[in-house]
């Protein structure tokens, strides 16, 4: 089992997204680290008894632990969490939290927000991102708009790279299993006087498997490569004083099917992550501030050689974005956080004809500027009791301003119970690419949505024994979708501005009210060195909106059910053994609730072997029974895989 520090208004467990880590070491997480580990994806870091919001926290040794390649792999064994994709590693990938729409939910790495402005909904496509030199993941459940702002309605998940922690320190792991799979990566970095500093990169390659589903005739595979680095340095320039560099680089290369059958067609997607800041303290560190630049750019081709003019799609969208963050302690129980921001956005993309006979259309383009403002203070009246609420406005250059509200507590009794609740507002504008594509639609109006939670988890027999429940409520209005075109005398259906006339396949508009509610649950139990632990989510996400034909619908891609377990034993002399369980309920592919992806379940088993305290070997088997399921309508997902591998902490 992970080595994974779950704590949220469910409990606080070790999650199972891997079957390995040690009795010891998971009764030491349940036991010390709900006041002692820190979350920074909260804008200033708060130990987990001081969070309101639902929280799961992965550490650097729950992720060397669960083995898996990418970060949805990990995601999705913790509550509230579902994937669907549209075919095997690096195919596109969306993921929900809550049942939300996956654009409805920020990633951040090192600070900075990954939105994509030339994606459907400007959110951000998981396909590419591997574990790499990642250190740390922290997801945070619910609206959480007061800090992050235009997006967050879902959640957020904050993705820490590594930083030195000695002189000189180094790190590696090397792969390699079915369909000629191989992942190698290494890292190395240290601490010089006033410098710390760290470099990291890894390179990735698998035949993979096909995209059109094997059920529906899919038979070619359909490779992937990807290539990434990362790197950050940090310059003490002055007592309380320090700048810092981060960047991130990913090129990656995967092929996929179009038009439901096998065919030629690849993609090449580029994404770089840049940040600069500076940080200073006054008042004897009591007054902390933050100055800082982030810059990212999505650059996304495909292909299909099989044209006479092989590029069939390219796209390219950049954000921009400036922002100061404060954070002052009043009182050793007061601490306020604020801050301003200012995001810029652009994007272009045009789909070529596959004849050269017709001229390259010109780029569709589009941009945006949101402004905001924010402030949250928190309050701990009396022991094991802590308040926080907020307030945020933003400022957008096409729909004004929102003030958007946010409140929560967490209330910690000697008798091992911990209670929290919280609610919280959320607004995002349209997507560039939902307005100003050739399936854009102007006259879109954005998403607003209102949410809370409340749960109670129970320790007991000194944390050997963690439960407990959460339930959520989310209501969401004018939610965006994408409408297929099956009314010719639908004036939306034609491309804005042609003339003549040029149909189109769909377009987006809004859905009048969409809510989603469920309760998330999770336990662990520890005996020596046997280690249980499972956690279960039933979230119902549906259309409400009257009138409507979809009235009552499922949501897309949203199983109501899910859940996970695993056992692991802990054999002494560095020998590990588990297994791990993942299930998921029926869900439907689209918004008439027509098309219905079945349930599945997938058995995973997980070694380790320590050959001294700095390398270790381990091996994997995932969908062990090899199980044929889809998170999408008519796309593959992987069979039956095995890996095995070295890797070492030095």
């Amino acid at each position: 089992m992970f080595k994974v520090i779950y704590r949220s208004s469910i409990c606080l467990a070790a999650v199972a997204a891997s079957s390995t880590a040690s009795a010891e070491e998971t009764a030491h997480a349940v036991a010390a680290d709900a006041d002692s580990i820190t979350v920074t994806a909260t804008r200033a870091p708060l130990t987990l008894d001081e969070i309101p919001s639902s929280v799961a926290v992965l550490d650097k040794d729950a992720i060397d632990r669960a083995q898996d390649i990418g970060v949805t792999e990990l995601l999705l064994r913790t509550p509230g969490i579902s994937i669907s994709r549209n075919g095997g590693y690096g195919t596109s990938t969306s993921l929900r939290i809550r049942g939300a729409e996956s654009e409805h939910t920020v990633t951040v790495i090192d600070g900075v927000k990954l939105n994509d402005p030339s994606s459907t909904g400007g959110g951000f496509n998981f396909a590419n991102l591997l574990v790499g030199d990642i250190d740390r993941i922290e997801v945070l459940r619910g609206p959480q708009s007061i800090l992050w702002g235009s997006q967050a309605i879902g959640g957020v998940i904050n993705i820490v790279t590594a930083s030195p922690e000695k002189e000189l320190e180094g790190s590696f792991d090397l792969e390699a299993g079915s369909r000629e799979t191989v992942s190698a990566r290494a890292a190395i970095g240290g601490r010089t006087g006033p410098l710390s500093w760290r470099l990291g990169g890894q390179r990735f390659a698998t035949d993979g498997i096909s995209s059109h589903a094997k059920a529906f005739g899919g038979v070619e595979r359909d490779g992937y490569r990807n290539s990434n680095v990362s790197g950050r340095a940090e310059l003490a320039l002055a007592d309380n004083v320090s700048a810092e560099v981060r960047g991130y680089y990913s090129s990656g290369r995967v092929e996929f099917d179009g038009f439901n059958t096998d065919s030629s067609d690849y993609g090449q997607n580029k994404e770089f992550v840049g940040y600069a800041g500076l940080n200073f303290a006054l008042a004897d560190g009591r007054f902390r501030n933050r100055v800082a630049f982030a810059y990212t750019d999505t650059n996304r081709d495909n292909f299909n050689p099989d044209r006479a003019r092989p590029r069939s799609f390219e796209a390219d969208g950049k954000n921009k974005r400036w922002e100061y963050q404060g954070g002052f302690d009043l009182t050793d129980r007061i601490t306020a956080i604020f801050g301003v921001e200012n995001e810029r956005s652009d994007f272009r993309s045009r789909s070529p004809s596959a004849s050269l006979g017709v001229p390259l259309p010109d780029f569709v383009r589009g941009k945006a500027e949101i402004t905001s403002i924010y402030g949250q203070l928190g309050i701990e009246p009396v022991d094991g009791l802590t308040l926080n609420g907020g307030v945020r406005h933003d400022d957008h250059n096409r729909y004004g301003g929102r003030t958007l509200f946010a409140a929560g507590g967490v209330w910690r009794l000697p008798t091992g119970t911990v209670l929290r609740a919280r609610y919280g507002e959320g607004f995002k504008a349209p997507g560039l690419y939902q307005l100003f594509s050739e399936y854009g639609n102007v006259g879109l109006d954005p998403e607003e949505a209102h949410g809370w939670e409340a749960g109670v988890e129970q320790h007991l027999f000194g944390d050997k024994l963690v439960f407990g429940a959460t339930w959520f409520d989310r209501t969401t209005k004018n939610q965006i979708i994408f409408n297929s075109c099956t009314d010719p005398d639908d004036p939306l259906c034609t491309v804005p501005g042609s003339n003549p006339p040029v149909p189109r396949f769909g377009y987006y508009l809004n859905v009048a009210r969409s809510e989603a509610h469920g309760i998330e649950g999770a336990a662990a139990l520890t005996l020596g060195g046997l280690t249980l632990d499972g956690n279960y989510s039933w979230i119902v996400a549906e259309d409400r909106s009257e009138g409507s034909a979809n009235f009552g619908n499922w949501l897309p891609r949203r199983p109501r059910h899910s859940a996970n377990a695993s056992a692991s034993y802990d054999f002494g002399s560095g020998f590990e053994l588990g297994a791990a369980l993942r299930w998921s309920g029926k869900s439907y592919d689209n918004a008439s609730s027509a098309q219905r992806l079945g349930g599945y379940t997938l058995v995973d088993l997980r070694a380790e072997v320590a050959l001294s305290d700095a390398v270790k070997l381990f091996a994997r088997a995932e969908n062990l029974f090899d199980e044929e399921y889809m998170t999408a309508f008519r796309y593959g997902s992987l069979g039956r895989s095995i890996y095995a591998g070295i890797r070492g902490r030095f």
